[in-house]
């Protein structure tokens, strides 16, 4: 064979190959949940098939600082506002600020900060998911001085989707991504054991899966590895939280701690001392217990292809905590 001759069938195969590579791509569902996307799996299978509840927007804007009377620090569960849209629903102002606003942590002057930013409110949330906050208290016993300024928003801070996701052509993506979605997809199908792929990406059984979500391949779910590689939350942080709280003393704090979703499904009994403490607390509502119940009332009550509550979990979510905020703050200022 000429040189020439082994030159074009080098270039042949290989434009072969990055065409085949390109359609596997393209026709490649473009994945709508974070574990999907980070681990390379496909939505075809762990993609979420329910249609998600519809919340009028007039209840997702958020109230100026100056005049809402619940201020909430939340995390990505916080971030599409559809929780707080049941206490807005109840007649509640609710303004919302993320935990990457004020560096992951809360200070010592925090109740002074918010008077300088001009909350009269009367009432604050505090939302953290248990493989968050370890960390965050760690940081809180340490820190002095909020730092940063006062930043909400009227809109919520993230979108998701309103209805189930149609086909599209994935442009977006990496050449090679269709090619490792459907190895990882095939492998978590055939594969009894969980699988791993991607980023921290975990399929795993989950006991009567078919009863509690609607995603095609409902024996298996999706969880993030995180929630058994950062660890337990220990009991010890309770008496951080409650000291925080009572320094607070001109407004009222009510802790929001929201179980892993591999806590919810998988661990059922993961972080308990910490769970048993905080019970007895009086920090705010046992919310692990609540995910317990609602899994099994709700299809999709986290999303199977997501780390997060469904928007139909969301808004059981929002209910349990309107009956928090009806013992804190009665009837709407």
């Amino acid at each position: 064979m000429t040189p020439v001759k082994v030159w074009l069938l080098t270039f042949l195969s290989g434009f072969f190959v990055i065409v085949a590579l390109l359609i596997l791509t393209l026709t490649t569902p473009i994945p709508y949940g974070d574990l999907t996307r980070l681990g390379l799996i496909s939505d075809s299978e762990f993609g979420w098939t329910r249609e998600p509840p519809h919340v009028p927007p007039e209840l997702l804007r958020a109230a100026p600082v100056a005049q809402a009377d619940v201020l909430v620090i939340g995390d990505s569960f916080s971030s599409t506002g559809r929780w707080q849209s049941v206490l807005t629903r109840g007649g509640y102002r609710v303004t919302t600020v993320l935990w990457g606003q004020v560096n992951e942590s809360l200070c010592d002057d925090f109740g002074d900060w918010l008077a300088r930013n001009g909350f009269k409110g009367k009432l604050v949330i505090i939302e953290s998911v248990e493989r968050i906050l370890n960390a965050r208290v760690a940081q809180m016993r340490s820190c002095r001085q909020m730092k940063k300024p006062f930043e909400s928003r009227v809109e919520p801070f993230a979108t998701p989707a309103e209805n189930v996701p149609g086909f599209a052509l994935n442009w977006d993506a990496k050449i090679t991504s269709g090619w490792y979605t459907v190895r990882n997809t095939r492998r978590a199908k055939a594969t009894a054991a969980d699988t791993t792929s991607g980023y921290a990406t975990k399929a795993r059984s989950v006991v009567n899966g078919c009863e509690m979500f609607s995603h095609r391949l409902c024996t298996k779910a999706l969880f993030f590895s995180e929630d058994d590689s950062n660890g337990e939350l220990p009991a010890e942080n309770i008496a951080t939280m409650q000291a925080f709280t009572k320094a607070q003393s001109s407004i009222p704090i009510l802790w929001m701690v929201i179980p892993n979703k591999t806590t919810t499904y998988i661990d059922l009994d993961h972080s308990k001392a910490f769970v048993e403490v905080f019970k007895a607390s009086g920090l705010g509502p046992d919310l692990f217990s609540f995910a317990q119940e609602k899994k099994t009332q709700i299809r999709d009550f986290y999303f199977p292809n997501d780390t997060h509550l469904s928007m139909h979990g969301q808004l059981a979510l929002g209910e349990r905590m309107l009956v928090e905020v009806r013992k804190n703050v009665p009837e709407p200022p």
